[in-house]
C-alpha cells in the first residue's frame, strides 16, 4: 500500500492544480452543461462487498456518503422541472443502491415523473431481498420499458471477476441476473478494461456469456455492455487544454459533465450537494452547490480522471 501511495504522489506532479491554467501555462479546457440528460443520485457508499479497485472506496463500513432519502430525491425532481432541464434519465449508483432501504420508493418517484431509470448494482443479496424483488417486479409491470439494471460483471470469466470482487461473487451475481431474466427486467452490463483483453475480445467473451445464460443483452452495443477504462491516479496523464478539442477532433459536448450531474449526501451534512461528476465524489473542487441552479455552471477539467476516463478514454457512465 505504501508503494502505491508513493507512486500516486509521484504521478502528475505539478499538474491539475490551477482550475484555469495547466502546468505548462496553457488555458485549461472547460465543459458547459450544454445538454443535461442524466441526473445521478448516489444512494450511499455502503456496499455488501469491498472490491479491489473501487473508485469510490465503497465497502460494508464506508458511510462517507450516507443514504439519500426519497424525499430528497423528490426535491431534486421538483428542481428539474423548475429549471426545465431536458433530462430523460434518473440514475442511481452507490455503494450498492439496494442497501438503501428507500431504493424502491426513490425508483418509483422517478418513474412516476416520466423518467427512465437506471440502477447500477452487483445484483447480489441486497437486491435479492424479498421487498426489493417485489418492488422491482411491481415497477417493471407498472412502467414497462422504463427501468434498466446495469449489473457489474468485471469479467465474463468467474475467476477474473472474483479477483476483483471476492471469491464466490460471480456466482452470486449470476444468480441475481437469472432472477432478473426470469422476471423480465431489462439488464445491461458494466465490465472493466483492467484485464489484458482487447475490446473486441471482451465483447466476444461477453456475447458468449450472455448466450450461455439466455441474457437479452447486446454485447456489441456500448450502451448495453459498457467497458470502463481504469481510473488509476498513479498513471501520468496529459492535462486537457482548450486546444485539445481541435487536436483530438473532439467536442466538449461529448464529455460526461456536459450532460449530467450527481447528487450526494455527505456524512454530517444537513442537505445533499450537487457534484459535477459521478467519478469524483471526494474532490471538493467538483462540488457545485446544493441546488441544480448552482450546478449549471461550466466545469474545469482539473483532474486526471477528466483526461484518462472521459476525454481520452471516451467513457460515459450513462447509457
Amino acid at each position: 500500500m505504501k508503494d502505491m501511495a508513493n507512486a500516486k504522489s509521484q504521478a502528475n506532479v505539478g499538474k491539475f492544480i490551477d482550475p484555469a491554467i495547466t502546468a505548462k501555462g496553457e488555458p485549461r479546457a472547460t465543459v458547459a452543461l450544454s445538454n443535461p440528460q442524466t441526473l445521478w443520485f448516489n444512494t450511499g457508499t455502503l456496499c455488501n462487498i469491498e472490491c479491489a479497485n473501487c473508485y469510490i472506496a465503497s465497502s460494508p463500513t464506508n458511510d462517507a456518503l450516507v443514504y439519500i432519502t426519497a424525499d430528497e430525491v423528490r426535491d431534486y425532481l421538483d428542481q428539474l422541472e423548475a429549471r426545465k432541464w431536458a433530462v430523460r434519465e434518473i440514475a442511481f449508483t452507490g455503494g450498492e443502491p439496494f442497501m438503501n432501504p428507500q431504493m424502491i420508493e426513490m425508483t418509483e418517484a422517478s418513474l412516476a415523473r416520466g423518467y427512465e431509470v437506471l440502477i447500477l448494482t452487483n445484483a447480489m443479496r441486497p437486491m435479492m431481498r424479498k421487498t426489493m424483488q417485489e418492488g422491482l417486479k411491481r415497477l417493471n409491470t407498472a412502467y414497462p420499458g422504463k427501468l434498466t439494471l446495469r449489473i457489474s460483471v468485471d469479467h465474463h470469466r468467474p475467476a477474473l471477476h472474483d479477483a476483483e470482487r471476492g471469491e464466490g461473487s460471480f456466482d452470486k451475481t449470476l444468480a441475481g441476473m437469472k432472477w432478473l431474466r426470469d422476471n423480465g427486467l431489462r439488464m445491461a452490463i458494466a465490465g472493466r478494461s483492467v484485464f489484458a483483453d482487447s475490446e473486441a475480445e471482451s465483447r466476444v467473451g461477453y456475447a458468449a456469456f450472455f448466450a450461455e445464460h439466455g441474457f437479452d443483452i447486446d454485447a456489441d452495443n456500448p450502451g448495453m455492455t459498457v467497458l470502463f477504462p481504469e481510473m488509476d491516479e498513479r498513471i501520468d496523464v496529459p492535462e486537457i487544454t482548450t486546444a485539445c478539442w481541435g487536436i483530438l477532433n473532439k467536442s466538449p459536448d461529448a464529455v460526461m459533465c456536459s450532460s449530467s450531474r450527481m447528487v450526494v449526501k455527505r456524512k454530517g451534512a444537513e442537505t445533499p450537494a450537487v457534484l459535477a461528476c459521478t467519478l469524483l465524489p471526494y474532490s471538493p473542487e467538483f462540488e457545485l452547490g446544493t441546488t441544480l441552479e448552482q450546478a449549471e455552471g461550466a466545469v474545469a477539467l482539473n483532474h486526471p480522471h477528466c483526461a484518462k476516463f472521459c476525454v481520452l478514454g471516451g467513457a460515459s457512465c450513462s447509457a
